[in-house]
C-alpha cells in the first residue's frame, strides 16, 4: 500500500477482514481517516453552505456559547470524526458522551459543542447533515449484517461503489462502523469486469485477460456474470472473483454450488436487488460476498438536533421560549 489514501487504507483493513470491527470497539476506526482529508472536506461542506456573507453571525454575536446534540431517532451513531473536523474549522471544541458506533435510544444526550455563537451556528447544519446522513448508513449496514448472522451465514456483507459524489468517504466509512465491508473504494481498489467491459473487449475471455494483465500482482480481478457459462469461462481465464449480477435466490446458490465444484478458489459475490428482506435467502454455503447498493443509496437519515442553551441552565432536546 502506497501513500496514505483513504479508500486504499478501508479496502486493506475491511475488505479482507471486516468482521474484525464487530468484536472491537469502533472507536479506533478513526485512525482510517487522515487528518489533512478531514480538514479538506470540512472546508469544502462549510464554504458549500456559507461562501460569501453570513448576515446571521451579525444577530448571534460572538459570544461564547454552548449547545447539546441530541438523537431523536434510533440506530447506530457514525460519523464523530467528520463532526468534529468542521466543528474545528469554526474554532469550535465538541465533547462526546456516547463512543462511535453507539446504538442509540432517543431522545439520546449525544454530545456537547462549545464555542463563539456565530461560529457554532455556522457549522451546525452542515455537521447536522453528514452525521443524519453517515449515522444512517451505518444503521443499514448494521441491520443487513444482523439479517445475514440471523441465518448461520459467515460471509461479507458489503456495500458498493454507489455512493453520493463528493460524499464517498463518510459513506464507506458508515459502511464500517455499521460493520460492513466496505467494497471497492474506487476504480483502482479492485479490477471490476462489468458487462459493458465485456462488450467492449469483445468478450469475456478477452476482457478477462485483459484485465489480468491491468492488475498485476498487486490486485484482484473480479468478473459479473450472467450466466453458469459466463461465470465458468470468466474463472477459466483467471478471475479472482465472480460477481452472480441479479440472480434469483434458487438460481444463485446452483450456479454458485456448480462453480465452486469446477473452481473452488474462486470467490462468489451475490449482487443486484437485493434489500434487508431478501437478504437471508441470499446467504449459503457457496456464496462469498452479498452486497447491497441500497446501503448507501436508500439508507434513511438519522434525527439529530443541535440545541444551544443558557449557561447553568439544563439542556433539553426541543427548544423552550417564553
Amino acid at each position: 500500500m502506497h501513500g496514505n489514501h483513504p479508500g486504499k487504507i478501508l479496502i486493506q483493513l475491511i475488505w479482507n477482514a471486516p468482521e474484525q470491527q464487530s468484536s472491537k470497539s469502533s472507536a479506533g476506526l478513526a485512525l482510517l481517516l487522515p487528518p489533512a482529508t478531514l480538514a479538506a472536506l470540512a472546508e469544502s461542506w462549510l464554504r458549500e453552505d456559507c461562501p460569501g456573507l453570513n448576515h446571521m453571525a451579525l444577530v448571534t454575536g460572538a459570544a461564547s456559547s454552548q449547545a447539546v446534540l441530541w438523537a431523536k431517532s434510533p440506530g447506530v451513531l457514525a460519523g464523530r470524526p467528520f463532526f468534529d473536523a468542521i466543528f474545528a474549522q469554526v474554532s469550535c471544541q465538541v465533547s462526546w458522551f456516547l463512543p462511535e458506533g453507539s446504538k442509540l435510544v432517543p431522545v439520546a444526550k449525544v454530545a456537547e459543542v462549545r464555542g463563539p455563537a456565530h461560529c457554532l451556528l455556522l457549522g451546525e447544519r452542515v455537521a447536522l447533515n453528514m452525521l443524519a446522513r453517515c449515522s444512517g448508513v451505518a444503521s443499514a449496514a448494521a441491520a443487513a449484517v444482523e439479517a445475514a448472522r440471523g441465518t448461520g451465514w459467515a460471509g461479507h456483507v458489503a456495500g458498493t461503489r454507489k455512493t453520493t459524489p463528493g460524499f464517498r468517504l463518510v459513506e464507506k466509512y458508515g459502511l464500517v462502523v455499521g460493520g460492513a465491508a466496505s467494497h471497492r473504494y474506487d476504480l483502482g481498489g479492485l479490477v471490476m469486469v462489468k458487462d459493458n467491459h465485456v462488450m467492449a473487449a469483445g468478450g469475456v475471455e478477452k476482457a478477462v485477460r485483459g484485465a489480468r494483465q491491468a492488475a498485476d500482482f498487486s490486485l484482484k480481478v473480479e468478473v459479473e456474470c450472467s450466466s453458469l457459462q459466463e461465470a465458468a469461462e470468466a474463472a477459466e481465464a483467471g478471475a479472482d472473483l465472480v460477481l452472480l449480477d441479479n440472480f434469483r435466490p434458487e438460481e444463485l446458490h446452483a450456479t454458485a454450488a456448480a462453480l465452486k465444484a469446477r473452481f473452488p478458489n474462486v470467490g462468489v459475490e451475490a449482487s443486484g436487488g437485493i434489500t434487508l428482506d431478501s437478504l437471508p435467502q441470499f446467504c449459503g454455503p457457496h456464496i462469498d460476498v452479498i452486497s447491497l447498493g441500497m446501503l448507501t443509496q436508500a439508507a434513511p437519515a438519522l434525527d439529530f438536533s443541535l440545541k444551544l442553551f443558557a449557561e447553568g441552565a439544563t439542556p433539553v432536546p426541543y427548544a423552550r421560549r417564553s
